[in-house]
Parts: structure tokens; sequence; C-alpha cells
């Protein structure tokens, strides 16, 4: 039986990519990610899962959405709020719930959610540049 270690200093050095998440290893059916990340994401949620972040380095703003009473809507009438995390702090965002992660100054973070999740989420938009749309990355 072998048993595979994976290094979190090791992985984050292999790559500098921003919002491009490398898969650390994998848990039952979840994948444990790591990512850099700089600027904004892009508004988007998880209708079938819960996400986890931890902040391993910097802070990491997560802007969230709560549709207002009544509206079907996203966008409209929706309330807005901002968790602000700092080094080796945890945050779930619930299922379902609209949010956006930014970050100013930068931060690495690690994710943990179900192997196939797409970091995009149900974001229906051209997805900018700076921003890998994907499942998760080979170190």
């Amino acid at each position: 039986m072998t048993h595979a270690t994976a290094n979190i200093d090791t992985v984050l050095a292999s790559f500098e990519e921003r919002w491009s998440p490398r898969v650390l290893t994998r848990v039952n059916d979840y994948d444990v990610r790591l990512a850099k990340v700089e600027g904004t994401f892009v508004w988007h949620s998880h209708p079938d899962t819960d996400e986890l972040f931890v902040v391993l380095d910097g802070s990491l703003d997560i802007h969230l959405r709560q549709p207002g009473p009544g509206n079907a809507g996203r966008h409209s009438g929706a309330t807005e709020t901002v968790v602000h995390l700092d080094r080796h702090d945890v945050f779930v965002v619930p299922r379902g719930v609209e949010h956006c992660p930014a970050s100013a100054e930068g931060a690495a973070v690690m994710l943990l959610e179900p192997t196939g999740t797409l970091s995009t989420g149900d974001y229906d938009g051209d997805v900018p540049d700076h921003i890998t749309s994907t499942t998760g990355l080979s170190p």
C-alpha cells in the first residue's frame, strides 16, 4: 500500500496564476484545492453544494447576496453582505448562495468542494481572462 503525501507550500510554489485552483489531494468524493487569488472573481453560486474557504495567507473578502423577500431574481432587491477573512480564518458559503470572492492585496486559500465542482459554479457570462473556470488543475 502506498501512502501519498502532499505539501501545501510546495504546491503553492509550483504556480503563479491567480484564480486557477490546483487539486492538492482528494478526500472521499471531495477535492482539497489550493488557489492564489488577487482582484475580484465573478458572482456565482453552487446550487448543489456548500463551499469551504480557508485563508492560508493574506486576506479575502467574500461578498454574499441573499435574494430579497419575494424576489425570484438574484440581483433585484438582493441584500449584499461581506465576510472578511484573515489568515487562518475559515468560512463556509452555503449551497445556493450567490457569492463573489475578492482580495485587493492577494491571498492563498484552500477550498473544499465535491470533486467535479466547477470553480465558477453557475456563472453563465464571459469568464474574464484573469480567471480559470475549472474543476481543478493538477499541481
